[in-house]
């Protein structure tokens, strides 16, 4: 749980994750600063706790709020969420998904050197590429497709993010933690940046069909939010934690195809399943990863904790809203 009396700042706090984590700091007794811009955020994510007099909305780009140095000062943790959204973005906007995700993570590492104040960054399973083998651990090595396809934009505009808060850490003594999400999924969650879950709720809801990219047999591993939030505090608060790189993800393996299959199922749909080239989901020559399941060992050694709800309560959480 989160401190009480502690003040907290947030990044990309009107978000997907950013929001169920201003409720979740809020709900454990501390102030919290939001700063989100709302290009991909929204207001309505942080409907439950408008009013609640610890919790301050600034609107603004990280880039451009004035106020960043005292925010980040007054704070005793940042977590910096604020980031360009989904493969979708890096393919129809890789410059705006390069500038965004280093220039907003610069500004955060600035202030909190300036300050001292320990940071939480959000990072990807993305930066993990093209890699083939069975389970991602922090220590491996990546690799990154090639520069012509933007795909890989995300990917690399992530990975430069954690190397500059390791160069902050380095360099000022920066109190950083860097966290790689794997597929986070629940409530609030926006299928309109490719994010494959809530596509498919709202396909099956509808009754039309669910779109499945290429052959349907790359597999994914998906965490809920509320698991994935008690992650990131827990880091937070971890001392040993500081310095280091932790996957966030849940290890339940599935096909995409299969994920589909139980989507319609578990919502009673009578939507069918198709299978889409990705060539015309996306552009010519896009490569996906065919694997993604994530080591979670390091996290339990650190926190104690591990991400445990099956797919198929996940499922019906992100279907319920």
């Amino acid at each position: 749980m989160a401190s009480k009396n502690q003040n907290y700042v947030v990044t990309g706090g009107a978000g997907f994750v950013g929001s169920h984590l201003v409720e979740a700091l809020l709900g454990g007794g501390g102030s919290v600063t939001v700063i989100d811009d709302l290009s991909t955020g929204a207001l309505a994510n942080l409907r439950g706790v408008e009013g609640e007099p610890r919790l301050r909305l600034v609107t603004s780009k990280v880039t451009a709020c004035r106020d960043l140095p005292e925010m980040v000062r007054e704070a005793d943790v940042v977590f910096h969420l604020a980031a360009a959204v989904g493969v979708e973005m890096a393919v129809n906007e890789p410059r705006r998904t390069i500038e965004t995700n280093l220039d907003e993570t610069e500004a955060v590492l600035r202030a909190a050197s300036e300050a001292g104040v320990p940071v939480v960054i959000t990072s990807s399973s993305e930066v993990y590429g093209k890699s083939q083998k069975e389970e991602f651990s922090e220590s491996d090595d990546l690799l990154i497709g090639p520069p012509h396809l933007a795909r890989w934009s995300y990917a690399c505009s992530k990975l430069m993010d954690e190397f500059l808060a390791l160069a902050y850490a380095k360099e000022r003594g920066l109190p950083v933690t860097i966290t790689r999400l794997f597929n986070t999924v629940g409530a609030r969650q926006n299928g309109s940046y490719g994010m494959v879950l809530p596509r498919f709720i709202g396909a099956a809801r509808e009754g039309r069909r669910l779109r499945v990219y290429g052959d349907g047999e790359q597999t994914r591993c998906f965490c809920h939010v509320s698991d994935t939030v008690e992650a990131l505090i827990r880091l937070a608060q971890a001392p040993a934690a500081r310095g280091e790189v932790f996957n966030i993800g849940g290890t339940e393996e599935v096909t995409i195809r299969c994920l589909a299959e139980s989507v319609v199922r578990l919502l009673g749909s009578s939507s069918v399943v198709d299978l889409v080239p990705y060539d015309e989901a996306y552009a010519p020559g896009f490569e996906d990863m065919r694997r993604r399941r994530p080591s979670v060992e390091k996290l339990a050694r650190v926190t104690g904790f591990r991400p445990q709800r099956t797919l198929e309560e996940i499922i019906r959480r992100t279907a319920e809203g």
